[in-house]
């Protein structure tokens, strides 16, 4: 199977699902936009369902890259790595809503197609946080990076104004690092 062939389909998958929402897009409209046949489709894709979950995949993993090499910058301090890391998830989010009116239907945690890959992201994602603040956080290095996973997840609520969550998250990671700084070997 032809990865150009399911690269388009999930391209036009994603312009269908950020255009009509989930539960609106059909199978014909994802094969229209692909430019491509529904039996065609259906040789990549076993349905709707299954376009939408390994859209969501494709843009979890990417986030996730995006998240590792920010983790990793050379030359990067703390506090810059880790809003850089935490802006990849923030980004994502205002991408969708930029992009579409349906973005909390595309963003939805909960649902079963896609719950436990944001479960997994979520996951992951605090595990890169940790990984950066092991060298200043210690022990704490995943209780932290959960706080500040917790809090880009929250400023993720309000998103009329997209340039205040971005401020909020690097004022956020700013006084987390500086909290390490003034506390190196407090108890977690």
């Amino acid at each position: 199977m032809s990865n150009e062939r399911l690269d388009a389909i999930l391209a036009a998958a994603y312009e269908c699902f950020t255009r009509h929402g989930v539960r609106r897009t059909t199978m014909d409209d994802i094969a229209a936009a692909a430019g491509m046949s529904r039996p065609a489709v259906y040789q990549y894709v076993r349905n709707k369902d299954d376009a939408y979950r390994r859209l969501a995949e494709r843009l979890f993993a990417g986030s996730l890259a995006d998240a590792r090499q920010a983790a990793g910058s050379p030359g990067a301090d703390l506090a810059q790595r880790l809003h850089d890391v935490l802006a990849a998830k923030l980004e994502l989010t205002l991408r969708l809503h930029r992009e579409s009116p349906h973005a909390a239907e595309l963003l939805d945690t909960s649902t079963r197609l896609t719950g436990d890959l944001a479960e997994a992201y979520t996951r992951d994602l605090t595990d890169v946080v940790a990984g950066a603040l092991a060298d200043t956080a210690g022990p704490r290095a995943r209780a932290v990076a959960d706080v500040l996973v917790a809090l880009t997840r929250g400023l993720e609520a309000d998103l009329t104004d997209p340039d205040l969550p971005r401020r909020r998250l690097r004022d956020g990671v700013a006084l987390v690092v500086a909290g390490l700084a003034t506390h190196p070997g407090a108890p977690s």
